[in-house]
């Protein structure tokens, strides 16, 4: 069973969590054979936060309660709160443990350069929030050689992107986790990327009717 955390911290940039946590929770366009999968909101305390977009949201368990195993899934979002390592360097820790283990962290914009400020970035390829912005908000980072100056990036399991490529990122997580049958997820970006309505026809014409979920 497939676990996915979603760290929550003040100022969280709603929308870049959007398209990847709708999928994996609702699981409307997950193939047949996926087993059932795990949703919790995690954060360094049980205090609510709240997000860029004035949302309040109360996190279901703590740091400490995640499961290091290969099948846990960690998502880091952007937020403008990042810098204060005395209560987000825990969960950087634990990036670094799931990442050990073969678990899939994805990370975007604010969340990269959480990751560079612990050395995570150094030896795998990656992006952020464009040449030069984690050399200048992260003067521990060492990992220039591996930046790929794209909307999202994926080496192996950890995925990072910027602000603008949330649903790139969500497209190579997805497709990281095997969740959807490749023609799905195809016409799945297609449609989101374009809004073209044959694309979205064709992606319904991928779901077994007994798969639909709304």
């Amino acid at each position: 069973m497939l676990t996915i955390y979603v760290y929550v911290l003040d100022t969280l940039a709603d929308w870049e969590l959007g398209y990847i946590t709708s999928e994996l929770h609702s699981g409307r366009f997950f193939k047949k054979d996926t087993g059932r999968v795990s949703f919790q909101t995690v954060s360094y305390s049980k205090e609510p936060i709240r997000t860029m977009g004035g949302l309040t949201v109360v996190p279901d368990c703590l740091v400490a309660d995640i499961v290091v195993k290969e099948t846990s899934v960690l998502l880091l979002p952007g937020a403008d709160t990042w810098s204060d390592h005395l209560k987000h360097g825990v969960i950087i820790q634990k990036a670094r443990e799931l990442l050990t283990v073969g678990a899939t962290v994805g990370a975007i914009c604010g969340a990269t350069v959480a990751l560079a400020d612990f050395g995570l970035l150094d030896h795998r390829r990656h992006t952020s929030n464009g040449q030069g912005f984690l050399e200048r908000f992260s003067p521990a980072y060492k990992g220039q050689e591996f930046y790929v100056d794209e909307p999202s990036v994926a080496d192996q399991n950890l995925i990072t992107a910027n602000p603008t490529g949330a649903l790139l990122w969500a497209r190579q997580i997805i497709a990281h986790l095997g969740v959807f049958q490749a023609d799905t997820l195809e016409f799945w970006y297609e449609y989101f990327r374009t809004g073209n309505a044959e694309a979205f026809y064709a992606l319904m014409q991928t779901i077994a009717p007994d798969n639909e979920k709304g």
